[in-house]
């Protein structure tokens, strides 16, 4: 006889100790008392990719995900690295998360992060529109950070607002 291990129950079992203790479920061992966490950060840079996709959809059977913000650099196999193909990759596959509406989170500058920065001129004409084509619960861009943004967010803005508008007319 020989076991086969399946990531399923220990994430189910992580989700429901994240929703009782620090979201909206009821423990007795609230580390925080009766704080309620409005969300959880999976900042999964360097680790392991193993299983956060399990407990990301345990966490969804929650009904966690209104938004999701989702890191497009410091991540070689999803950032831009000169190629928008990978980014749409990684892009499309993350909306099988069906969240109300899903961010593309960007450097807001080349010093920002250490890899994955699109010029604006490169995310107007090249990935903005083929994300309005294909992703009806695209929510807009984040940026990190305020610090470095130094004209980056006043430059994308016009045509952010645009595609959400367009989007919201075409619901």
């Amino acid at each position: 006889m020989s076991l086969v291990f399946s990531p399923l129950i220990p994430c189910r079992g992580v989700a429901e100790y994240l929703w009782n203790n620090f979201l909206g479920g009821q423990s007795y061992s609230r580390p925080l008392g009766d704080a309620v966490l409005d969300g959880i950060d999976f900042d999964i840079e360097g680790g392991t990719t193993l299983y956060w996709d399990v407990l990301a959809k345990a966490l969804k059977g929650t009904g966690l995900f209104d938004y999701v913000w989702i890191q497009f650099y410091n991540d070689p196999p999803c950032q831009y690295s000169g190629n928008v193909a990978n980014l749409f990759s990684f892009w499309n596959a993350w909306t099988w998360i069906h969240a109300d509406k899903i961010f593309l989170g960007l450097p807001a500058s080349p010093e920002a992060a250490g890899s994955g920065y699109i010029p604006p001129d490169v995310l107007i004409s090249q990935v903005l529109p083929i994300i309005k084509h294909y992703s009806p619960n695209y929510g807009g861009v984040m940026l990190w950070s305020k610090y470095y943004d130094n004209g980056y967010s006043s430059s994308i803005k016009p045509h952010v607002i645009a595609l959400n508008q367009a989007l919201t007319a075409s619901q």
